[in-house]
């Protein structure tokens, strides 16, 4: 069966969805997104993904032209329509059509698409083993240049990134900023374990504020964990006892070597492999009832 796309009002084919081609989130990555996921006919933390959609939208002075109710409506009903229980959601608010100049005030409207479909990230087996990850040489974009606190449609910063890892043969990347700190991967939040401590970034360092990250770190804090988020640097990632990394598609997943070094064991760590468990059973128990 082809899949239902929600475009500006009105749910069309796939195959007959369509944006101008003088949209400016085509032409200049001009637009916000969020991925979602649901579980079990549950769309998980809707509330929390649309929240930072429209930080997002407010952080680049973006009219969205739905209000969060019927925001949530086009989400549910993108579900409903493809006959999707589990799915993976991508909401897409770009700037508009304008014309060829950059000048956002030529985009009268903005464009709004919503996609439900299905997505596998990594192989099953890398969840069960760990995954290898490397640290690349592209850094991540500054909070002074374009903060990764804004989820924009202008991903460019994490593919260069993704084709390093790509072209080493790698599935994920490890990201610094220009102070070498730790921040992130090209689509992950990453934590590691430290004496029992679970250690990630904070939000100033440059990082998106991942919905599954703060979902983590509640788990974690309910399990007796000390959570904490600070900066560290690569050695620390090296010398970790365990690390995982976090996202809405991806959701939780070890990481066993960075950089050729192993991390602890070589293996997921029981932490790692008890949050992932938690976050699973979550995942399954709670959202916003698709019917």
């Amino acid at each position: 069966m082809e899949r239902s796309v929600y475009v500006d009002g009105a749910f069309v084919p796939a195959s007959e969805a369509r944006v101008s081609v003088f949209d400016h989130g085509f032409l200049y990555g001009d637009g916000v997104f969020e991925g979602i996921r649901a579980y079990a006919g549950r769309v998980f933390r809707l509330q929390e993904h649309l929240d930072r959609l429209y930080t997002s939208a407010k952080a680049i002075l973006l009219d969205v032209p739905l209000d969060r109710a019927a925001m949530r409506e086009v989400v549910l009903e993108s579900c409903r329509r493809n006959g999707l229980g589990d799915a993976y959601i991508r909401l897409v608010i770009s700037r508009g059509r304008g014309d060829l100049g950059l000048d956002p005030r030529k985009c009268p409207r903005a464009t709004v698409v919503c996609i439900a479909d299905a997505i596998a990230l990594y192989p099953p087996e890398l969840y069960e083993r760990g995954m290898k990850i490397m640290t690349v040489a592209t850094r991540r974009n500054g909070v002074e240049n374009l903060n990764p606190r804004i989820k924009s449609l202008n991903y460019l910063n994490n593919i260069l990134a993704k084709l390093e890892g790509i072209q080493a043969g790698y599935a994920e990347v490890l990201m610094l900023n220009d102070q070498g700190y730790v921040v992130e991967c090209t689509g992950d939040n990453v934590f590691i374990v430290r004496n029992g401590r679970l250690v990630t970034p904070p939000a100033w360092i440059g990082i998106l504020e991942g919905i599954t990250r703060g979902v983590v770190m509640e788990l974690a804090r309910e399990a007796g964990l000390e959570v904490r988020e600070e900066v560290f640097t690569r050695m620390d990632v090296w010398t970790a006892d365990e690390c995982f990394l976090t996202g809405t598609a991806a959701e939780a997943i070890p990481v066993v070597e960075c950089d050729g070094r192993p991390i602890g064991t070589g293996r997921p760590g029981p932490i790692t492999a008890d949050l992932i468990g938690r976050l699973r059973a979550l995942c399954q128990r709670e959202g916003t009832p698709i019917n």
